[in-house]
């Protein structure tokens, strides 16, 4: 088992070593738009899992996940050789490339907000001018008369 903190730098370098032969070696235009979010290696420092995120040509155009997923699986091997030439490990790690989902659970985490602000300048829009239903104290203390019968009582018995 190696070192937690060498397999970080490991996936680190492994990052910037595949974004790099992305961007300049790699000549599939299918990952143009392809960014290298993360990485993460096993503690064996065997297997490397690449995350990916893809955009789209236009800012509301729709990605291509699958043509991106097929050209990373088509440039595995070339890209492992980049690996293995650029850390100089025993061993070079396998590469798996799974599609990152950060930036969709990150938008739709933005839309749950923005239906709870909503949702409170609703309630805050109908709370303004509202009254309470029972009385202005709701705690009121016990009545005096009570108080005075039963003082009247002790004396008549005593």
């Amino acid at each position: 088992m190696a070192d937690p903190a060498r397999a970080r730098k490991l996936a680190k370098r492994i990052s910037q070593i595949v974004a790099s032969a992305i961007e300049h070696e790699v000549k599939d235009a299918r990952l143009d738009y392809v960014t290298i979010t993360d990485t993460k290696v096993t503690g064996d420092l065997h297997d490397a899992t690449v995350y990916y995120t893809v955009l789209g040509e236009k800012l509301d155009s729709v990605p291509d996940f699958a043509g991106a997923a097929a050209a990373l699986e088509s440039a595995r091997g070339m890209l492992r050789t980049k690996v293995g030439q650029g850390t100089g490990v025993r061993y070079t790690p396998t590469l798996t490339f799974v599609a990152d989902t950060i930036p969709e659970e990150s938008k739709r985490i933005e839309d749950l907000l923005a239906k709870a602000r909503e949702a409170d300048a609703e309630v805050a829009r109908q709370a303004t001018g509202a009254q309470h239903a029972g009385d202005v104290d709701p705690y009121k203390a016990p009545r005096e008369e009570a108080e005075d019968d039963e003082l009247a009582e002790e004396e008549s018995r005593g």
